[in-house]
C-alpha cells in the first residue's frame, strides 16, 4: 500500500469513477473495455510524493472539500495550476506526512512536476478539464 497519485484529463467531473465503475474485462483481448464512458487522459502519476499532495488537500479545503482527502477528485483550474508553479519553483509545497505517503520526494519529482505544470497548461488551453486524484 502507499500513495498513488494521478493527474487526467476528462471532458467531465465524476467520468473517471463512470469509466472505471461501468469497464468489463475482455478475456479475448485481455483489456479492460468500456463502450458508453470514454477512458479520461492520464497525464501524471505519482508515487508517494506527499507535499504535493498536501498541497492538493489544501486545495480541496479551499474549494469546500471535507474530510479525509483520500479517492476524491479535484479539478484544477489555470489559476491553480499557476499558484502550484509557482509554489513548486519556490519549494512552497507544504510539509505533508501520512502513515502509506513516504517521504520528502519534491526534489525527486521536480521536473516531472514542472512537465505535468506544462501538460495540463496545454490541456486547458484545449478546452479539456483538468483532475487529481488520489488513493492510499
Amino acid at each position: 500500500m502507499g500513495l498513488d497519485m494521478y493527474a487526467y484529463v476528462a471532458a467531465r467531473a465524476g467520468q473517471h469513477k463512470e469509466y472505471w465503475d461501468s469497464a468489463d474485462f475482455d478475456k479475448e483481448s485481455e483489456e479492460i473495455v468500456n463502450k458508453t464512458v470514454t477512458k479520461p487522459v492520464e497525464i501524471a502519476y505519482w508515487r508517494k510524493h506527499p507535499n504535493l499532495h498536501g498541497w492538493m488537500a489544501n486545495l480541496h479545503t479551499e474549494k469546500g472539500g471535507t474530510g479525509e482527502f483520500n479517492g476524491d477528485e479535484l479539478e484544477l483550474t489555470r489559476e491553480d495550476i499557476d499558484r502550484l508553479e509557482e509554489d513548486i519553483v519556490e519549494h512552497r509545497l507544504p510539509a505533508t506526512s501520512g502513515f502509506f505517503f513516504g517521504d520528502d520526494a519534491d526534489s525527486y519529482y521536480y521536473e516531472e512536476d514542472l512537465k505535468f505544470v506544462r501538460e495540463a497548461r496545454a490541456q486547458l488551453f484545449l478546452g479539456l478539464r483538468v483532475f487529481y486524484n488520489s488513493s492510499w
